[in-house]
């Protein structure tokens, strides 16, 4: 008897305790996160809407005593109207290049597209402040040349995320291969030096296509070379003309410089005897 009375108190309690739970909404089992973790793929979603984003690493201090706090403030993205984010730089290294994070934590806020850097104190209140006060319109925006979405940001993010990868390739060839630090340190400059002389072929055949050398040019040129040695000749000889005119010239002038020169010596003979006897009739 006594058995059959527990089995039906057991029967009872199981379905009150799931009612009670439901009753007590998410809460009770377990309070959800509002915050949404970003991605390299994902992050074009900030260009809609309204957002507070959070750029933190695992191993930083400051992040960690920042968590509480950013939790908080999502409790009351809902009723702020505003999207609350986060991005871990260690696992997306192109959006810590595509944001220029130099410091951690870093927090942004973006709205419509427009991206500004908070610098305000890092409390719940705080936050909720920064939003419902709109006192983000007294920070200026960030320039559009270093938008997220330009093309300087994009390729600075091309270049964190090859950086990421080539620490992969290095762990992974230390690691997993066995390869000696020196070894992988080798393997990378080889690879340097080999793309490299790839990318200077392909700017010398991009160079020879734009400006071809004068072996490649029309054939009209030929033409135009065969009838080089005709005027080449027509050239030398009116060089020679000139040269045999100008030869004349300084033939006549040399007769008639001859023909002055005798002449002045004559004269000079003549008034000699002249000169002479007027000095013999003065005395």
């Amino acid at each position: 008897m006594a058995a059959s009375v527990r089995r039906c108190a057991v029967a009872w309690l199981v379905p009150a305790a799931g009612l009670l739970a439901l009753l007590a909404g998410p809460g009770a089992l377990g309070k959800r996160s509002e915050v949404k973790a970003l991605t390299d793929g994902t992050w074009r979603e900030l260009l809609q809407g309204e957002w507070m984003i959070e750029f933190y690493a695992p191993w930083c201090p400051a992040c960690q005593n920042l968590q509480p706090e950013w939790e908080k403030f999502a409790e009351w993205g809902e009723d702020l109207e505003v999207n609350i984010a986060k991005v871990d730089v260690t696992e997306q290294p192109g959006l810590s290049g595509r944001f220029v994070i130099t410091a951690l934590p870093t927090i942004y806020h973006c709205k419509d597209g427009e991206f500004r850097r908070y610098q305000g104190q890092r409390t719940k209140n705080d936050f909720i402040n920064f939003i419902s006060d709109q006192e983000w319109k007294s920070v200026e925006p960030v320039s559009s040349w270093f938008g997220p979405c330009s093309v300087l940001m994009s390729s600075m993010s091309a270049l964190f995320q090859l950086s990421m990868w080539i620490r992969h390739c290095h762990n992974y060839f230390t690691e997993n291969v066995g390869i000696p630090v020196w070894g992988s340190y080798a393997i990378f400059a080889l690879a340097t030096l080999f793309s490299g002389l790839i990318l200077g072929i392909i700017m010398v055949f991009l160079a020879d296509c734009l400006c071809p050398s004068k072996r490649h040019r029309p054939q009209q040129h030929h033409y135009q070379k065969k009838l080089a040695p005709e005027s080449a000749r027509l050239l030398k000889k009116l060089d020679e003309e000139q040269e045999a005119d100008e030869e004349d010239l300084s033939d006549d002038e040399a007769e008639d410089k001859e023909v002055a020169d005798r002449n002045s010596s004559t004269n000079a003979v003549r008034q000699r005897p002249v000169n002479l006897a007027a000095a013999t009739d003065k005395s």
